[in-house]
């Protein structure tokens, strides 16, 4: 129904069920409006239709289907030898502008790496005859349309446009006329196929609790006449997970979702389609356009999204007239969802059955043989598996690109040299630290051969300045009897000196000259030590003059005798703070 319409140059719109060939639909009549040397030579164009830039644009949702477009139309275009290049993100820029500038006749692209190559002029899309949007609906949603509206002005303004898809909503239909001009909109339908599914898929729902779901996909897997199967998932952890699961219990599975590199996700669809891994757990992004021949079974992990994921996921089975089962698992959770998407669909089974992997009705609706376990049995396991399949090295680009997974990161990223870090202590370099620390310890080392060290005073900030005048006036008075002492013999504690040496020469000045013979109540005159003339002040006691014996002569008082316990002065201050305030 679509090739007449479209070879002739006519705007369309395609919709028909998965599985039907839209591949071919639009690629035949695509590449029949390509200009080669072929035809230059068969006399139908002249030479100077001829060009390099890419004279056809096909744009897809997602890297999968752009590999499998691009390797269908490959194939129908070989016998005219018209160059097919695929355009997306996950791989290198290199490849890609090196093959255009040797010439394309058709592009197949993602929106973001198009948007890219042609934003810095390595990609002309001004000699574009016609251009696809495959999967329209997804392309047209609201995370594609700003990146298609942009590459849409890039492109002449006379060309033709075709929009294909399985699910085409009215208000899509509505904003794709924007693009085109008077379309034909062409849905085809068999005359026995009413629904919205395709008839020969048997589906399958049931009530399922989230903690069984492992063990009842692992009894699906064993059921009679399984081929190939596909487990979709809605989160990427969940189809990492279940994945991992199914490789324990024996299953070959292999994993396709976002956070993986590019190189991994075309490594476990490469081993899908060879056979070396019978079991693909993938989120949404392989819903749409995959074409593996040999699928039987797919099964729905958790509930989809809305109607449109639904038709897409199970239609990845049944495709080209085969026959398939499609079974869904719908957590309680999930219910409402589901009951939307069965009326929205009109299907048969508004309140799924509760069943759990022991259910006799479980294993006779899907032929699993009786007494089946989820773990496959040693002689079942025959593929090779994951592991046998060989990662490409597609150059990968940006963070997400090198892969979710650490396995997949060491395998495509080089060995990293891990930066010397210098060690420091307190903002200096450990060396540095080390060598003073040495250094204190050796002057510790010595002060302890001279003599005991005089313990750190602390610094006291209340004593303001009265501390410093009561300093000033004690100060030589202590200088003074520490020097008659010391005459004496008496053996006391070294003090640590906070005078000025004017003031230790007066000192010494006065034990010199006699200052024993003078009472201790006549103020001390001023006498000259050198050049300078210091004033000492009356010493300040608190005992009363008449405590102190007539009798005793003025030089016994300053000197008391041997073995006579002298009497303790009484300070109003403490020494450490008019130490302090001293040497404030």
């Amino acid at each position: 129904m679509t090739l007449p319409v479209a070879l002739s140059g006519t705007d369309v719109i395609g919709q028909a069920k998965t599985g039907t060939g839209k591949t071919l639909g639009f690629g035949l009549p695509l590449l029949e409006r390509v200009t080669v040397p072929a035809d230059v030579e068969a006399g139908r164009a002249a030479p100077e239709d001829l060009t390099n830039a890419p004279q056809a644009l096909v744009v897809v949702p997602t890297r999968e289907l752009c590999t499998q477009v691009t390797n269908d139309l490959l194939t129908a275009g070989k016998v005219r030898n018209v160059r097919v290049l695929a355009i997306y993100g996950g791989r290198a820029y290199e490849p890609q502008v090196e093959a255009l500038k040797k010439g394309v006749d058709v592009v197949v692209g993602t929106p973001g790496r198009l948007l890219d190559l042609a934003g810095q002029k390595k990609l002309d899309l001004g000699h574009v005859k016609c251009l696809v949007l495959d999967e329209a609906d997804e392309m047209l949603d609201l995370g594609f349309l700003p990146d298609v509206e942009k590459i849409v002005n890039m492109l002449p303004a006379r060309r033709q446009t075709m929009l294909f898809s399985a699910t085409m909503p009215g208000a899509v239909i509505g904003l794709a006329r924007r693009y085109m001009s008077q379309p034909t909109h062409i849905r085809a339908t068999a005359p026995d196929d009413e629904g919205a599914t395709v008839a020969n898929i048997s589906q399958h729902v049931y009530r399922a609790h989230s903690m069984d779901k492992p063990e009842m996909v692992a009894r699906i897997l064993q059921a009679e006449g399984r081929g190939l199967a596909m487990v979709f998932c809605r989160t990427k952890r969940t189809a990492a997970d279940i994945a991992e699961q199914l490789q324990r219990r024996g299953f070959a599975s292999g994993a396709v979702h976002g956070d993986l590199g590019q190189g991994a996700r075309e490594q476990a669809l490469r081993a899908f389609r060879n056979g070396k891994v019978d079991v693909l757990v993938c989120t949404d992004v392989a819903a749409r356009g995959i074409d593996v021949e040999g699928v039987t079974h797919v099964v729905n992990y958790q509930s989809p999204e809305d109607e449109k994921t639904y038709l897409h996921r199970i239609g990845r089975t049944g495709r080209a007239g085969a026959s398939g089962t499609a079974i869904t698992l719908v957590d309680w959770d999930d219910i409402p969802r589901w009951q939307l998407i069965n009326k929205a669909l009109d299907l048969k089974f508004p309140d799924p059955v509760e069943t759990y992997s022991t259910s006799p009705h479980f294993f006779e609706e899907l032929n699993i043989p009786a007494g089946t376990k989820g773990v496959l049995p040693r002689a079942e396991r025959t593929r090779a598996g994951l592991n046998a399949e060989e990662v490409e090295d597609l150059g990968e680009t940006g963070g997400r690109g090198r892969g979710g997974r650490p396995q997949e990161r060491e395998r495509e990223r080089p060995a990293r040299t891990p930066r010397s870090r210098r060690r420091t202590r307190g903002g200096t370099p450990l060396e540095e630290g080390a060598a003073q620390s040495a250094e204190s310890a050796t002057e510790s080392a010595t002060d302890e051969k001279d003599g005991p060290r005089t313990p750190r005073r602390r610094r006291r900030t209340r004593a303001g300045a009265s501390a410093a005048e009561a300093s000033t006036a004690q100060q030589p008075e202590a200088s003074a009897e520490q020097a008659v002492e010391t005459a004496e013999g008496e053996a006391k504690p070294r003090r640590r000196r906070t005078r000025k040496p004017a003031a230790q020469s007066a000192a010494e000045t006065a034990t010199a000259s006699g200052a024993e013979d003078a009472p201790a109540s006549i103020p001390a005159q001023p006498e000259v030590a050198g050049d300078t003339a210091v004033a000492t002040k009356p010493r300040r006691r608190t005992r009363k003059a008449a405590a102190a014996p007539e009798a005793v002569a003025p030089a016994e008082a300053a000197a008391p005798a041997e073995g006579e316990a002298k009497p303790r002065r009484r300070r109003t201050r403490r020494p450490a703070e008019v130490a302090e305030a001293a040497e404030s």
